[in-house]
């Protein structure tokens, strides 16, 4: 396990792992044609490998049979040399009892994650148990310690999910954080503050010092080329979705200090992220699938996202003025 462990760091390490949307018709139903011809585009990509069922897959909102037979295409069109890395949690049952729902939700998040491990994921992304908020302050920390302690125990590599609050996360503590760190079988975390650049800078600061064997795996779609100069090694994005090779030169331009080609692509991405990771923020997953149909890589029938939002003639001008704009590739 410890060599499978650093296979996958290794894999992460100077490399970019797009969260994949899951293309849709407009009534819910996945789009299988489109799903499969998205899985042979990004293969084609510089990519480390892909993240499924995170939040850019709407991962919880999917069901059992649905998030198998996206692992089981994903796993066969990446093969081997390539890693996926599939999000664990679940959704609460707001029906039951507090204590009747955190259990029932335990078990489904656990559940997840066997999935996951019997799929073939290389890694598990773990949702930041917002249910345990809910309970009293002195019970929050140690529950959600308790809780990545026991997706631990399945012994495969995790990463932290550090997330902001607006997205549906966590704002940890620092202690918490050291506490999650120092478990087992944890290779990293994914951070994603948005806009709180002192947060990113803190964690940041952490990582480098107290857990420098750790990934810096950045998910700040708004602060990609920043994220790099603080030490992040690798980019877990739902910016990654569409138009990859861009961002993943953009790593590679700082890893051999090439700062003027960095300082090029960060320009360029930074404008991407701009036009696409906006107000309202969960919309970002529509925009993708968007950029996905300009890209020619899926039709216009499987752009949609189960939490309905459309997309105004406008605001697709301005993505297309903006994929011509950036030079977008």
């Amino acid at each position: 396990m410890l060599e499978h462990a650093e296979r996958v760091k290794q894999s992460l390490q100077g490399g970019l792992i797009p969260a994949v949307p899951v293309p849709r018709y407009a009534d819910g139903r996945i789009h299988d044609e489109a799903q499969a011809a998205y899985a042979s585009y990004l293969a084609r990509q510089k990519i480390a490998g892909v993240a499924v069922w995170a939040h850019t897959g709407r991962g919880l909102h999917l069901q059992p049979g649905q998030r198998r037979d996206i692992l089981r295409l994903w796993r066969s069109v990446l093969g081997p040399s390539r890693i996926v890395i599939a999000g664990a949690g679940a959704l609460p049952d707001p029906a039951l009892s507090m204590a009747d729902r955190i259990e029932r939700w335990r078990m489904d998040s656990k559940k997840m994650a066997e999935e996951a491990i019997a799929g073939g994921a290389d890694a598990l992304l773990v949702f930041p148990p917002v249910l345990l908020r809910e309970l009293p302050a002195h019970e929050r920390e140690e529950a959600a310690g308790e809780y990545h302690r026991d997706l631990a125990c399945l012994g495969i590599p995790l990463v932290i999910f550090y997330l902001y609050e607006g997205a549906g996360g966590w704002s940890y503590s620092q202690d918490l954080l050291r506490k999650l760190l120092s478990l087992p079988h944890v290779i990293g975390i994914k951070i994603a503050t948005l806009d709180s650049i002192m947060t990113m800078q803190n964690i940041a600061r952490i990582l480098a010092e107290e857990f420098p064997g750790h990934m810096h795996i950045t998910g700040e779609d708004r602060m990609f080329g920043y994220a790099l100069m603080r030490g992040a090694r690798s980019a877990l994005v739902g910016l990654g979705a569409a138009y990859p090779n861009i961002q993943a030169d953009l790593i590679k331009a700082y890893r051999v200090q090439d700062y003027a080609r960095f300082l090029d692509l960060s320009e360029r991405v930074d404008g991407f992220a701009e036009m696409t990771f906006t107000e309202p923020m969960d919309k970002y997953i529509l925009r993708m699938l968007h950029c996905l149909v300009f890209a020619g890589v899926i039709p216009q029938e499987a752009a949609h996202d189960v939490a309905g939002y459309e997309m105004t003639e406008q605001e697709l001008a301005s993505i297309r003025h903006g994929i011509d704009k950036y030079r977008l590739y």
